[in-house]
């Protein structure tokens, strides 16, 4: 396959692109650190990838994002898969505060996810074929206090990718939506860890079974489903009092 990864060098997609590599598949890498871009790829490169490009893109540049993407399907002589694992998990109490804060966090977790999939998605459909699989949240499930501001973010992308699936179905283009529970990696490191943490190379393996089994959308690990089934069902009146 022939796969473009956006958000390249987060703890989740490097594990993914090295089952990938480890395959034989060509990769086109993007993130916006350079200094860890370049060594994922050779990292990546090591590990058997069929060919590995990279390049530098701050996501919220909604004006690269078009010619990034050509980039990536000239040099790989087109693509077969985009996986797009970029995002940042925000502090809460600085988003009620400053509308700036939550903006921004709206803007690279959902809105600039949805400019790069809007042109994904349109080469797919014009192609006939193709994967998109976006990593959203268990999150985006239901508002909680705790992290109402990055849970509507991932809600709004999760909806959105539910309706670009509807769409492109007709069309043999598959959509993913990729819902992890609470993975450990350094965007999390200040939390305390728990029998319900995975680990990224977990998440990773889950993330490539449901790309070749073509699921619409999985909870990584599995028990995140039925966890948050429970919390989706609990009366408003009654959550609404709880501390979560």
């Amino acid at each position: 396959m022939k796969i473009l990864i956006v958000g390249a060098t987060s703890a989740i997609a490097t594990q993914t692109a090295r089952l990938y590599a480890e395959s034989g598949h060509a990769l086109f890498l993007v993130a916006r650190d350079a200094t860890r871009l370049e060594a994922t790829a050779d990292d990546l490169r090591v590990r058997g990838a069929a060919a590995v490009e990279t390049a530098i893109l701050d996501v919220l540049d909604y004006d690269r994002h078009e010619a990034v993407i050509q980039a990536a399907i000239d040099t790989l002589d087109g693509l077969d898969l985009v996986l797009l694992a970029h995002g940042t998990l925000p502090n809460q109490e600085a988003c009620e505060k400053s509308f700036t804060e939550a903006r921004r966090e709206f803007d690279t977790n959902a809105l600039s996810a949805i400019s790069i999939l809007t042109v994904v998605a349109n080469y797919f459909e014009e192609k006939g074929a193709g994967q998109i699989a976006v990593i959203s949240s268990v999150a985006g499930d239901r508002g909680r206090q705790s992290n109402y501001v990055y849970g509507a973010a991932k809600g709004a992308l999760s909806i959105f990718l539910g309706g670009l699936r509807n769409r492109l179905a007709r069309s043999g283009v598959h959509v993913l939506t990729i819902k992890p529970g609470f993975v450990d990696t350094p965007m999390t490191a200040d939390f305390d860890k728990g029998l319900l943490w995975a680990t990224p190379e977990q998440v990773a393996r889950g993330i490539v079974r449901a790309v070749k089994k073509q699921t619409d959308v999985t909870y990584l690990p599995w028990f995140w489903r039925y966890i948050m089934l429970v919390i989706k069902l609990v009366p408003e009146t009654v959550f609404k009092r709880l501390s979560l």
